[in-house]
């Protein structure tokens, strides 16, 4: 949930303190280069941004329903997909982007199970079959997106694989929600046979969730979060290898092509241990945060089509603890697949708690969720929790193919990066009320 997102930065900002490690010498922090190029368009949720070879690019707006190829100073656009059906391609309540081989880029409607292939000029070229109906919503991008690989193999984090039991009036109570696991399968999919296998499992946010329900058949979710969890990222390099950021340790785990697995040493960074009055204060930041964005905090809410209200991100798009229901297939009531069971009509309002200060980890953790990228030079991007206060904005730390910190680059202030282009190019989107500004910059 994007606010939350929102409490825990601010908290993390205001709760930086005097690292623990000592001696470390690390890269000089440099300034990300300039910015050259700033979208005319209004965007409201940029969930995955698809750079060609010439400088154009796809976004994706989820928000409005829309995929737009940008040109490369991205003044003028074409709409690819919206709801209407622009170029005759219906952008549905979901949709994702995946880079394909060469220029051409999968467009993934999880709820016709479909992936549309679009050409360089945004035409589709040919249509296929999602190639698991199970995992639709995690090649959308639900759990952080796909990739694929040199070999036309997509590699994606699977969704939960877990069935939520219906409980009706008869049965003497609410849906029961099992618990969320605490670990996530990375899978590798080959397009043409179909076959799937497993590349690795990394370490995800545990949340608890707790179901009551009133007596006009109302049902409340309540989640208990923990806002500094250690958990593990992932990426694919541009030599085809799988990194796996591991948070608990900081250093890599690298699935090579050829499938045989390495390990680098420890990444240095400056640990910040958490006190018991640090953890209270840090809760109690996070807290305050939250109550001060008020009734201004974009809430989910929905119904039992599995609808999203129009001010909530989709799953996914945000780093940062996010809760995720499913509900039965995309698109509507049934079970492909062994999927979840749909609740029915009744509308759910998920909320939620934080963990007691005691729950959180002793030292806070280098990144969260969703703050890992890769270049296309195989360096890997990983933006780091501050463990002091500073001006400016997040600082990534960028780590070689050896698993070696080269160099520290701190971008403008409330931005993020959330592609990389061709050509030394990072596209940074950065939040302004109900809209998302592109922005186009140099990585030196």
């Amino acid at each position: 949930m994007r606010y939350l997102s929102v409490a825990v930065g601010t908290a993390l900002a205001s709760s930086a303190a005097g690292a623990q490690s000592k001696g470390l010498d690390l890269p000089p922090i440099r300034q990300l280069g300039a910015i050259t190029a700033t979208a005319s368009e209004k965007l409201g949720i940029v969930n995955n941004i698809r750079a060609l070879s010439d400088g154009r690019v796809y976004v994706n707006d989820p928000m409005d329903r829309r995929v737009i190829l940008f040109d490369a100073g991205l003044q003028k656009f074409t709409i690819v997909a919206d709801s209407l059906g622009a170029n005759g391609n219906t952008y549905g309540r979901v949709a994702g982007l995946i880079p394909s081989r060469g220029d051409s880029t999968l467009l993934v409607d999880p709820q016709s199970l479909s992936m549309l292939v679009l050409d360089p000029a945004g035409k589709v070229a040919r249509v296929m079959s999602v190639p698991n109906a199970q995992d639709a919503m995690s090649f959308a991008g639900a759990l952080g997106g796909s990739v694929m690989d040199a070999q036309g193999r997509l590699v994606y984090r699977a969704a939960p694989r877990f069935e939520m039991r219906t409980m009706g009036p008869a049965a003497g109570g609410p849906p029961q929600i099992p618990d969320m696991p605490d670990s996530a399968a990375i899978f590798r999919i080959d397009l043409a046979t179909r076959k799937v296998d497993t590349v690795a499992f990394i370490k995800t946010q545990k949340i608890k969730l707790n179901t009551t329900q009133d007596a006009n058949g109302g049902i409340r979710t309540v989640s208990e979060i923990n806002p500094l969890p250690v958990v593990d990222e992932w990426a694919l390099v541009s030599d085809g290898s799988v990194a796996l950021v591991r948070g608990r340790d900081y250093h890599i785990d690298w699935v090579n092509v050829d499938g045989s697995r390495t390990s680098s040493p420890k990444i240095p960074f400056e640990w910040q241990r958490l006190t018991d009055e640090d953890k209270v204060a840090f809760i109690d930041s996070v807290k305050a945060a939250r109550e001060r964005m008020g009734a201004n905090a974009p809430q989910i809410a929905t119904n039992g089509g599995g609808n999203q209200a129009r001010n909530s991100p989709p799953p996914g798009m945000d780093a940062g603890p996010q809760v995720m229901i499913f509900r039965g297939p995309p698109g509507g009531e049934g079970r492909p697949n062994g999927g979840a069971t749909a609740i029915g009509t009744a509308n759910v309002t998920p909320q939620f708690n934080f963990v007691a200060p005691s729950d959180l980890p002793d030292y806070k953790p280098v990144f969260l969720n969703g703050f890992v990228r890769a270049d296309l030079d195989g360096n890997v991007w990983i933006r780091t929790i501050p463990t002091k206060a500073m001006a400016g904005g997040p600082v990534y730390d960028v780590v070689n193919r050896k698993g070696e910190l080269v160099d520290r680059v701190q971008v403008p202030v409330n931005r993020s990066i959330t592609a990389f282009g061709p050509g030394g190019v990072v596209y940074l989107t950065t939040r302004d009320g109900m809209t998302t500004k592109l922005e186009k910059a140099t990585v030196r």
